[in-house]
């Protein structure tokens, strides 16, 4: 079974190579005559061919850049925002020049004009997409050097062997050794949220709520997934308590795949 570190790298390699793809898709649409004549010369007969196979930029952009983000908070999260800045416009814009032109501009085809001069074309938003690429690029290092920390990715491999765990003692009715598994796979997935964004809490033996109110105060979760750990953290404590009422088998497996999306979707 391949580890989280190997699924990382895959999914790393696959996105430089469809933002490769995706670039020279770009470059059709800004320079066609130069881009297809070195299509021409590089792949002979088979030019168009290699041509039709190529991503269409505007239709499949959104997704190489929402699945580029998602790797480099966890391999570069310190040029995140470098990334986001080559797509967004800055929000105190005032006018569109060739230094304030983002991708989203070219996706939106927005050209400047005078008369019947153009000012700024979507040429303009090549660069961006090549400082995005490149900055993608770099994270492969990450692989290479002895300064990688895998530990977060060692740790999401056992967290996904404990919820393994937990769903097969739910499938032989061990319902609150199910729940209490998967609440201390929860905990400790928010206890490494918390620390990712250096937030501490200040008890000396935080709980799930702590570490849910610590993530929503500082804006790193919003309300409707506090609200939802919080449902969860509830589960939990019915499982963990022997004082209360037992769990049933549904709000067990309710807490088991609540901790997967959050595991998916709280970084």
């Amino acid at each position: 079974m391949p580890s989280n570190l190997d699924r990382f790298k895959t999914d790393l390699e696959k996105l430089i190579e469809f933002g490769h793809k995706l670039k020279i898709s770009m470059y059709l649409i800004t320079h066609p005559k130069e881009i297809t004549k070195q299509i021409k010369e590089g792949h002979g007969d088979k030019s168009q061919e290699f041509i039709d196979s190529l991503p269409h930029f505007n239709s499949e952009y959104e997704r190489w850049y929402s699945e580029s983000i998602a790797v480099l908070r966890q391999l570069l999260p310190d040029r995140v925002e470098d990334f986001i800045q080559h797509y967004e416009p800055a929000r105190n814009r005032k006018d569109i020049t060739y230094t304030t032109y983002r991708i989203r501009d070219f996706l939106h085809s927005v050209t400047v004009t005078f008369g019947q001069d153009t000012l700024v074309s979507p040429k303009a938003a090549t660069t961006h997409f090549e400082q995005q690429y490149a900055i993608l690029s770099a994270a492969r290092a990450r692989f290479e050097s002895s300064l990688f920390n895998i530990r977060q990715m060692l740790q999401a491999d056992l967290m996904d062997e404990e919820i393994e765990a937990a769903e097969h003692l739910a499938k032989y009715k061990f319902i609150r050794a199910a729940g209490a598994v998967a609440g201390v796979v929860l905990e400790r997935h928010l206890a490494q949220v918390c620390a990712n964004h250096e937030l501490k809490p200040t008890k000396k033996n935080p709980t799930i709520s702590d570490f849910n109110e610590l993530l929503k105060s500082n804006d790193t979760i919003d309300v409707p997934q506090w609200r939802f750990i919080q449902h969860l953290a509830d589960i939990r404590n019915l499982c963990d308590h022997s004082k209360v009422p037992e769990p049933s088998a549904e709000q067990v497996n309710d807490l088991i795949l609540g901790v997967k999306k959050v595991m998916k979707t709280v970084h």
